[in-house]
This record gives C-alpha cells, sequence and structure tokens, in this order.
C-alpha cells in the first residue's frame, strides 16, 4: 500500500508531533496492519522523557494495540485481509545461543515493535506475520489492545511458579490488579492488593483481590501481610511499583523460602541491599520477568477471551492520536486514570469507559 499515514512521532524529549508520514512498505513476510487501538503502557512515558529508549529518536512508539489486516506478503500463511490481530511485539535475530533456546527476551539483539522501532501510534504499522495472533470473534478489539500487558503479567506469574493454596502480596494497585486477577486463576489464596489509592484499590477487589491494603490505613504494609499470614509473610510478593523502597518492603514481607517476583522497573542505578547472611539463611528466591512472549500471548488470548480475566475495569478512556501527549500527562497527573486507549481512526472523540 502506498501513500502517507498520520503518526505520533516522538521527535526529542517531551517532544510529540502528528506528521503524516509514509506508510510501512511490507516484504514478502510481513503484513501492514491498520491500527484500532493502541494503549498507553509506563514504557511509553519513559520514552517521552527520555528515560528509556531515547536513542532510538525521533521515533513512533506504542506497542500495546489491535487492528486489521491491510495487506499480506507474498508468503503470509494463516492470514488474510480484515483478520483482527495483535503481533508479539518482541523480535530476536533467531540464530543467537538464547533464540535457538527459545529464550527470545535475553537476544543480544533483541528489539521490541514501538521501543526500539516503529510502533503503532499511527495509522498502520508492520508485522511478521509470524508473530501475529488473531483476536477471537468473542473478544473486543479493546481487549485485543490489552493482550501484550497480560502477557506481561502471566509471563511473571509463570516465573514464580507457586503452588496452588499460595498466598500472594502485591504491592502497586495499577497493573497490580491485573496480577491479582491472574494470581487468582493459578489458585492464589488469599491475594493480597497494597496501594494508596483507593478507588484503584476497589477496581483491584472487583478484579479478584480478596484483601486490599490501603497505606493511609496501614502505614506499615510489611506487619499487615505478616498479620494476615499468621506472622509468617506472604508465600510471594510481586513488586509492580518499581521503586527501591517497595522492593526492601517486598523482601521483608516475604516469608523463608517464599519467592519475589521483579517485575516493576527502578531506574539504571538503583540498587536494593541485601543483608546476604539473611538472604542465604532464609532461603528467600528471587524471579525476574521483563515482558511476555511467545506461549505467553496465546496464554494471554486464552483467559482474556475465557473471561477468566476481565479487564474492562482498568480501561479509563479512549482519546484520539492527536491528543497522544495531553493523554501521556493526564497518566502522571491524575492517579485515578488507569488504562487510556489511543486510537488513529479519523473522527475519534473522547469517550470514557
Amino acid at each position: 500500500m502506498k501513500g502517507t499515514m498520520r503518526a505520533a512521532v516522538f521527535e526529542a524529549v517531551k517532544k510529540i508531533s502528528i506528521k503524516e508520514v509514509p506508510i510501512p512498505q511490507i516484504n514478502d513476510d510481513q503484513v501492514l496492519i491498520k491500527v484500532e487501538y493502541t494503549g498507553i503502557c509506563g514504557t511509553d512515558w519513559s520514552i517521552y522523557t527520555g528515560k528509556y529508549s531515547a536513542e532510538n529518536l525521533p521515533m513512533i512508539a506504542g506497542h500495546e494495540f489491535s487492528g486489521t489486516v491491510a495487506e499480506a506478503g507474498a508468503n503470509v500463511i494463516g492470514l488474510k485481509v480484515g483478520d483482527r490481530v495483535t503481533a508479539d511485539i518482541n523480535i530476536g535475530c533467531g540464530h543467537c545461543y538464547y533464540c535457538k533456546k527459545g529464550e527470545t527476551l535475553l537476544c543480544p539483539e533483541f528489539k521490541q515493535l514501538g521501543i526500539h522501532m516503529d510502533g503503532t501510534f499511527a495509522e498502520y504499522v508492520a508485522a511478521s506475520w509470524k508473530l501475529c495472533h488473531h483476536i477471537p470473534e468473542n473478544m473486543s478489539l479493546l481487549q485485543g489492545a490489552f493482550i501484550e500487558p497480560t502477557s506481561c503479567v502471566i509471563h511473571s506469574l509463570k516465573a514464580m511458579n507457586f503452588p496452588v493454596g499460595s498466598s500472594v502480596a502485591i504491592l502497586g494497585s495499577g497493573l497490580g490488579s491485573l496480577h491479582a486477577a491472574a494470581a487468582k486463576t493459578r489458585g492464589a489464596a488469599p491475594v493480597m492488593v497494597i496501594g494508596r489509592n483507593r478507588d484503584r484499590l476497589r477496581i483491584a477487589e472487583e478484579m479478584g483481590a480478596d484483601i486490599t491494603i490501603c497505606l493511609e490505613d496501614y502505614p506499615d504494609p510489611v506487619a499487615r501481610v505478616k498479620e494476615l499470614t499468621g506472622g509468617r509473610g506472604a508465600d510471594c510478593v510481586v513488586e509492580a511499583v518499581g521503586n527501591p523502597k517497595t522492593y526492601e518492603q517486598a523482601m521483608e514481607m516475604l516469608r523463608p523460602g517464599g519467592v519475589l517476583a521483579a517485575f516493576g522497573i527502578c531506574g539504571p542505578d538503583d540498587i536494593l541491599p541485601l543483608k546476604m547472611a539473611d538472604f542465604v539463611l532464609s532461603e528467600k528466591k528471587i524471579s525476574s520477568s521483563c515482558a511476555g512472549y511467545g506461549e505467553d500471548w496465546t496464554d494471554s488470548i486464552t483467559l482474556l477471551s475465557n473471561g477468566r480475566i476481565k479487564p474492562e475495569p482498568l480501561f479509563s478512556k479512549i482519546m484520539p492520536l492527536e491528543r497522544l501527549e495531553e493523554a501521556l500527562i493526564m497518566l502522571q497527573e491524575n492517579r485515578d486514570l488507569i488504562k487510556i486507549f489511543i486510537s488513529p481512526i479519523a473522527g475519534t472523540k473522547e469517550q470514557d469507559l
């Protein structure tokens, strides 16, 4: 397809321009996707502020997306024009040690759509057909744009590998609510979500949290978690904030022998101090995860399409592409907002969800 499209170009730190740019030209192994929705991720804010991936600017960001196939290359199998799709954003070299072991995220040449290369804050995006996933008919395109963040949470959940009946404490009430919903699918009990915003904590309860801990009521969340777990601490703790202080709290509220899931991303120079003697003797474990890939995407679609995870309470607004910069700032200033979707479809108006 030839011509131009509207795109939000991150030109420099804190500078986004809506521009007419060429429509991506696909090769024989790619599809061209007409973008319907893209969810704003915390990574997009980090790109906007220069904390992450600034060396790739100017660039079109955006990666949590859904859309329809507009054009298919000659080698494409199983996809046709009009199919509703999303795409795994994780791209490895395909030939290194890690790729051959199926560990794409560890590839030295690893890249992500919308983070290291042009993404989906635009009318069209090109993607490898092998990375595309059909969006089932019983899923909305809004849900389809939430497959990627759900896959990230599923990957974290698998890394913890906890047995049925494990207690799980989650620090953070944004994506923490999604962690709560996912933990319930694995049989965790009780699932505790810790946060500061009461409205977000109510959403966590709606999504399946058994117990919410508001920091205004319990300024010492470690003591509260231990109180709720017979003094032991939680079997598993998820840090979904990305702050050294909450990581310290996470380690303190974790029982001996438990597993800490490191999910929140701190600054590159942040350090978590560990008393190594205590760490060794307590046999606490740390698992880390940075994205969902491969079968995590399939599992995400399965759980969403069958209603095991119902993400709609997290959905805040739909806004047009032209107001992306405003939406990014709104998410930082209004903590009642969780997920804003950007749509490049002409005529899109702001809509509360």
